[in-house]
């Protein structure tokens, strides 16, 4: 079941965080590859000058893909209606980001059961309404994904990244932790750097 909601981004916010990023190799603008960057990303130095052009180095492309977030996937696998500590973060982080540079938000709750079947769900949805409204943005895209069976959360995630086209994707660790996303499968089904946050 798809319920499409489509709206705006409004007022910036800093945004500093310390994550791991993750780049698949499905797109030909993408590198495999792994690495905790965080404010790292300043201390980047590019090669000096030669003769012949070089292909962009992993670290520049990193940096690169801060610079151009236009569309934010904040994926909600979370069963609590009241949002775990590690959903909140998620929450928070996208929309600095998107605040940060300009971007859309679009969130994505994935339940293994049907809507009927999870009887807090509508309390969940003003639940994430309210963070995202606290870090600035009354206004997102939602996709719900419900009922559509267990271990699929990763393959949703990036069936909607690389539908939507998307920039980035933002997760706590903690779904990761809790099961519901499959890290392994992170690189091959999500064609678009992501962002894991640590508990």
């Amino acid at each position: 079941m798809i319920k499409t909601s489509i709206l705006k981004p409004s007022a910036s916010s800093s945004f500093e965080s310390h994550f791991s990023l993750f780049f698949s190799a499905r797109k030909p603008r993408s590198v495999s590859i792994s690495s905790g960057i965080g404010r790292r990303l300043s201390h980047f130095h590019a090669p000096a000058a030669q003769a012949e052009p070089q292909e962009s180095s992993p670290a520049s492309l990193a940096a690169e893909a801060f610079t151009h977030f236009k569309h934010v996937l904040l994926p909600i696998t979370d069963r609590n209606p009241y949002l775990s500590e590690g959903t909140k973060q998620a929450i928070a982080t996208s929309a600095a980001l998107a605040n940060k540079y300009g971007a859309d938000i679009t969130v994505v709750v994935i339940d293994e059961k049907q809507k009927e079947l999870i009887p807090e769900h509508e309390t969940q949805l003003s639940t994430i309404r309210w963070h995202l409204s606290e870090g600035g943005f009354q206004e997102f895209k939602l996709l719900e994904r419900l009922g559509e069976g267990v271990n699929k959360p990763t393959a949703i995630i990036g069936e909607v990244a690389d539908d939507l086209n998307l920039d980035v994707v933002v997760i706590s660790m903690e779904a990761i932790h809790s099961k519901h996303v499959d890290a392994n499968l992170l690189a091959e089904f999500i064609p678009c750097p992501v962002i894991l946050l640590p508990l």
